[in-house]
Order: C-alpha cells, then sequence, then structure tokens
C-alpha cells in the first residue's frame, strides 16, 4: 500500500512538471505571436523631414534633403519581424526607401534600406541594401571599414524595380535578417553595432528621397 501511494506521488510530481512546461510553452509562443497591423493614417504616425501624403493603399513620403522617418506612435519595438511593402525609384542615387528599428530619437536609430537603382546594375547590385546604425556608422563609413559586410544584393529581384516589393526583417538582437518577395534565404545577416536592444520604428528615406510604403505588420516577440 505503501509503495502504491509512493508510485501516485511520483506520477502526480511528473504530471506537474509536464504540465509547467507545457504553459511556458504556450506562453513562449503567445508571445512570438503578437501581431499588430497598425492602420496607416496621420492618428498613427509622426513625421521628422518630411510630409506624408496618405493614400488609400498607405502613405507616400516626399523628397527632401536630408534623411526623413515616418515613426508609428508609442512604439517600442525589440526583437521579433518588421514585414512591408515599399516601393522606390529607378534613379540613381535618388531612391533610399527602407524601415528605421530601435529609434531612440530621428537621429540615433539603425536601419535597414534599400536602394532600387541598384537592383538590376551588374556592377552595383551588391549596394542593394544596406544596414546602418546612426549616428556614428551611416553607410559611407561601414563601407569604408567593412566593404561587403553591410550591404548586399537581393533575390529575387522586383520586376520592374521600381514596383512594390515585400520585405521581412527578423531582428533578434544583435542579428538581423533580412529577406525579400518571400524568398527562403536571407539576402542580408549582419550584427547589430549598437546597444539599443528597443526602440521606436518606422518608415525611412534617405537624403533626396521619396517613397511609398503599405501592408506594415509588425510581430513582437521575447
Amino acid at each position: 500500500m505503501f509503495a502504491f501511494i509512493i508510485k501516485n506521488i511520483k506520477i502526480m510530481k511528473i504530471i506537474c512538471m509536464l504540465s509547467t512546461i507545457l504553459l511556458l510553452t504556450i506562453g513562449h509562443l503567445l508571445a512570438q505571436s503578437r501581431v499588430e497591423t497598425p492602420l496607416i493614417n496621420r492618428n498613427n504616425f509622426t513625421e521628422f523631414n518630411r510630409k506624408p501624403t496618405y493614400e488609400k493603399e498607405g502613405v507616400y513620403l516626399d523628397a527632401k534633403s536630408g534623411s526623413g522617418i515616418l515613426w508609428l506612435k508609442d512604439s517600442l519595438f525589440g526583437n521579433g519581424i518588421i514585414e512591408l511593402e515599399l516601393k522606390g525609384k529607378n534613379i540613381p542615387g535618388r531612391s533610399f526607401v527602407g524601415v528605421a528599428f530601435h529609434g531612440k530619437d530621428s537621429t540615433t536609430y539603425d536601419a535597414i534600406y534599400f536602394r532600387p537603382f541598384n537592383f538590376r546594375n551588374p556592377e552595383r547590385n551588391g549596394h542593394s541594401v544596406q544596414y546602418i546604425s546612426l549616428p556614428g556608422n551611416d553607410w559611407s563609413t561601414l563601407r569604408e571599414k567593412f566593404p561587403g559586410k553591410y550591404e548586399n544584393r537581393i533575390e529575387p529581384l522586383p520586376d520592374p524595380v521600381d514596383d512594390w516589393f515585400h520585405a521581412r526583417i527578423v531582428i533578434d538582437y544583435p542579428e538581423i535578417r533580412v529577406y525579400v518577395n518571400h524568398a527562403a534565404q536571407p539576402t542580408l545577416e549582419v550584427g547589430q553595432l549598437n546597444d539599443m536592444d528597443e526602440g521606436k520604428l518606422g518608415f525611412w528615406v534617405g537624403n533626396g528621397s521619396d517613397g511609398w510604403f503599405r501592408n506594415l505588420k509588425i510581430t513582437q516577440g521575447d
């Protein structure tokens, strides 16, 4: 009888342990699946150095000197996935479109951006997607110190290059992986250069560039 009771106690302990593991696993999965699809309108965003024009499909940012950002209000993004569709122009040196994240303010942030005018240029397609970490590591500094490390070509290519394309940016601080047009393999893999593992996020355009953005989807991770 005593042995039977001991056996049942052991079984109950195992059941409790498995239940705890299951609850932790479910909690982890739920944390990984907090998906946000914010409406792209003037109530949800605040602009820096750009005038946004909100359209039926998304938003257009005009061209000005210097970089510009359309910050998602009250955003706090750490690890997770940023997905969106974006569009630039096939004009050399005049089209830089992407996403700023882990932002402290409009001068301190990381960003991933694209140069559509390089997508099909055989001599410059290695400069199609770029990581930067401001204020200390802009593209020119990174290209000089680490040529080819923080930029790359993209695959598959949008056709035409000035059409909408899909980007998926996976961030697991400090690692970043960038996927284009639902590719199975990342087109860029880099380690972040800042010490900020969370912050604001928003649509980004570079010096003298305009750009279009739509279908923003944010999956918050741990």
